[in-house]
């Protein structure tokens, strides 16, 4: 697995502490900014995510994206086509997004989770895995949905 993260001004102190515990436990991370509080519009910060997990040439790549609330960059990746984001506040809806959803990226809010809970969280992510079954049958039906 891995990780591509990147967050806006307002995501970008909790993208930081995020980077750092991937890095201090051994995960394949990329940082893709921003790396001070420069204004950006999250749009293209979640463009930037997206691109780099479709493209990877690794085995079951995922993206971490932070705005000020995990809502804008949610929407803005949720419109690219092969993106199942997931915008997530708890420990049991990160995993239930990677086991029943097959949710490639996660998104939260540097404004509205703490980094203690922001770590539970996107530990929880990273270590479900999708189930297959039947959620493969529903997660086909939501990667049909940008066909129409």
């Amino acid at each position: 697995m891995k990780i591509y993260i990147g967050a806006d001004q307002g995501g970008v102190d909790l993208k930081n502490e995020l980077y750092n515990y991937l890095k201090e436990n051994a995960y394949e991370v990329e940082d893709l900014g921003i790396y001070d509080h420069t204004s950006i519009d999250y749009p293209d910060k979640a463009v930037e995510v997206c691109h780099a997990v479709l493209n990877s040439e690794a085995e079951d790549p995922r993206g971490i994206i932070i705005c000020g609330t995990g809502i804008g960059v949610s929407i803005s990746a949720n419109k690219i086509k092969g993106i199942r984001a997931a915008l997530v506040t708890d420990c049991f809806s990160a995993k239930m997004a990677r086991q029943h959803n097959n949710a490639n990226v996660l998104t939260m809010g540097g404004r509205t989770i703490g980094v203690e809970l922001a770590i539970e969280i996107m530990r929880s992510y990273l270590n479900a895995d999708f189930e297959g079954g039947r959620h493969a049958r529903r997660v086909a039906k939501i990667d049909n949905i940008m066909e129409n």
